[in-house]
């Protein structure tokens, strides 16, 4: 096909401020991925905007599995939805309280502080 470009499971976008970690979260504009590899501050980086990932949990969020997750580009970490958190997938395995990591499915649609 003579337009198309990529699946878009992977996109190149600029490094946030700060730069990026290969295993963050990245929020670029309304789209949120995992860094592939580490980007300083400006540099292209790919992220994952699809797939199944083990990301750092909010401790004291109770995630039952099948909930809706949310990404709190502050802390760096996954939560259950709220106020300027944003939304990025679905949890494939619950996480109680102390838990610190959770396997998530990216929705790789786009999202926005709620």
């Amino acid at each position: 096909m003579k337009t198309f470009i990529q699946n878009g499971d992977v996109i190149t976008v600029t490094a946030p401020a700060g730069g990026v970690a290969s295993g963050d979260g990245v929020i670029v504009g309304s789209l949120f991925g995992i860094a592939a590899f580490t980007a300083a501050e400006g540099e292209a980086v790919e992220i994952a905007t699809r797939g199944v990932y083990i990301l750092p949990k909010e401790p004291t969020a109770v995630i039952a599995v099948g909930a809706q997750v949310a990404w709190d580009a502050t802390a760096k970490q996954i939560d259950l939805p709220g106020t300027g958190l944003y939304s990025v997938g679905i949890a494939t395995e619950s996480a109680g309280g102390g838990i610190t990591a959770v396997r998530v499915r990216l929705d790789g649609v786009a999202t926005a502080a709620a």
